[in-house]
């Protein structure tokens, strides 16, 4: 008798435990809402920052100069010098040596060019460059739509689990107090001491069941935190909310309405179909004429040393400057280049009908998706409704079992049955909410309009 309440006393304490270190830690969690999780993760999230990055550099190749508007102007400088010996031979039989003569040279160019038509090559290159710099936005846009899907996807699986924690703590509760009744029909001698052993066996599985259901959670919140790339991936926190709330009255005719206009993977396949587009005008342009403007300032200086010998004999002069001016414009057409030019058109216009079909190929998957989506989502909806009216049953059986069992009217099996009834009756409810509300987020996602949540 007294193992037995030993025993009990153990699984009373064990699960007293679980329960107290749960309370503890939430006493010392920071408090995460929806808003507040996305608005940290668009601020401190890897792959949103390294899209941004992304399309600052193109941004910053979206320049004229870079298209090939603007002018170039270079400079080139030179100084250097020489020490000479020059020995000639004279008719008469004698020699003129000049040893270790330093001459210096010096120059200096400044050069001037501009391009005045090449084909409207650069006006498409310059239409090409706002285009990447457009796709770049798109890009960036596409990785925070997915980063707010994930976070709003992952907050509301926490409140899922959190929920089911809930459950079972419940479902902790009732066991614990079927062991307390067996314990005092066992100790007036009205139920025998299997019926006691069993219900303890049955609190255990429970609180063993609440143990495993505490590191889903933990995961759970692990998971949230890394989407928001927080620096400390051990802090506790909790989320805000305690129930899934959804949109009940989504409509099929204007999410495909709203998928067509802003979907951004269908956005980033037409602007991919447009740089197709100008990288065929680009080449295109290659068989046009092509002028440029030159010109360049150009200034030289000669030092010679004292006894510098020249083909004319020794040299009297002490140095020698020039300048010059030149100008001058540059036609020119590339009129054979071994067919490189039309292989280049050809694969380009190829490339351009790749785009126009990954474009179609895109927009059926996107509609697919949709209508998939909207499929389990009506289907989830129906669900919520048929589990609410099953949790109710549920609840009202587990009512009259308890009071039926204390009367010793109920069998513990038969208890059993009824707790694991309401327990699996109450996840059912929970997960066919988590469901639609996953649901939800897809079809925000699908539609353009997931930024909606960060409001």
């Amino acid at each position: 008798m007294m193992k037995l309440k030993h025993f009990h006393k153990n699984s009373f304490f064990f699960t007293a435990a679980l329960v107290l270190v749960a309370v503890t830690s939430l006493k010392s969690q920071e408090v995460y809402d929806l808003s507040r999780c996305i608005t940290t993760g668009l601020e401190q999230n890897y792959a949103v920052k390294i899209a941004r990055n992304q399309e600052e550099i193109a941004g910053n190749n979206f320049t004229r100069g870079n298209a090939g508007f603007l002018p170039t102007i270079t400079t080139t400088n030179r100084f250097g010098g020489n020490v000479t010996t020059t020995t000639q031979n004279m008719n008469n039989g004698t020699q003129n040596v000049s040893k270790g003569i330093y001459n210096t040279t010096g120059s200096a160019a400044l050069n001037f060019n501009m391009t005045i038509f090449n084909g409207f090559n650069v006006q498409s290159t310059y239409q090409k460059l706002e285009e990447q710099k457009k796709l770049g936005g798109l890009n960036t846009q596409m990785a925070i739509e997915n980063l707010v899907s994930q976070i709003v996807a992952e907050y509301y699986y926490y409140v899922q689990q959190f929920n089911n924690f809930k459950n079972m703590e419940y479902a902790v509760s009732l066991s614990r107090e079927r062991v307390r009744i067996d314990e005092e029909r066992y100790l007036l001698g009205a139920s025998s001491k299997m019926e006691l052993l069993q219900s303890i066996v049955y609190l255990n599985a429970d609180s063993s069941q609440l143990a495993r259901q505490k590191e889903t959670l933990l995961k759970s919140a692990v998971r949230l935190k890394k989407l928001m790339a927080a620096e400390d991936l051990q802090e506790n926190i909790v989320v805000k909310d305690t129930s899934i709330l959804f949109n009940p009255g989504l409509d099929y005719a204007s999410l495909l309405e709203s998928t067509l206009n802003l979907n951004t993977s269908l956005q980033i396949a037409r602007k991919n179909q447009s740089i197709s587009e100008l990288d065929y005008k680009i080449i295109t342009s290659r068989s046009y004429p092509y002028l440029d403007f030159t010109s360049a300032y150009t200034y030289n200086y000669r030092g010679l040393g004292a006894g510098t010998i020249s083909d004319y004999g020794t040299v009297s002069i002490n140095n020698q400057q020039s300048s010059a001016v030149n100008y001058g414009l540059v036609l020119g057409m590339d009129i054979y280049d071994g067919l490189n030019r039309r292989r280049e058109k050809t694969n380009a216009k190829v490339e351009i009908e790749n785009r126009v079909i990954r474009l179609q190929e895109v927009e059926q998957e996107i509609k697919a998706d949709l209508i998939t989506v909207f499929y389990a989502y009506e289907n989830n909806l129906n669900l919520v409704q048929l589990e609410k009216q099953n949790l109710e049953v549920a609840r009202e059986n587990l009512e009259i079992a308890l009071q039926r069992y204390r009367l010793g009217s109920l069998s513990g099996l038969e208890l059993r049955e009824v707790q694991k009834s309401l327990l699996d009756a109450e996840m059912r409810m929970i997960s066919a909410q988590y469901l639609t509300k996953l649901a939800e987020i897809s079809l925000f996602q699908i539609s353009g309009q997931i930024m909606s949540y960060v409001n």
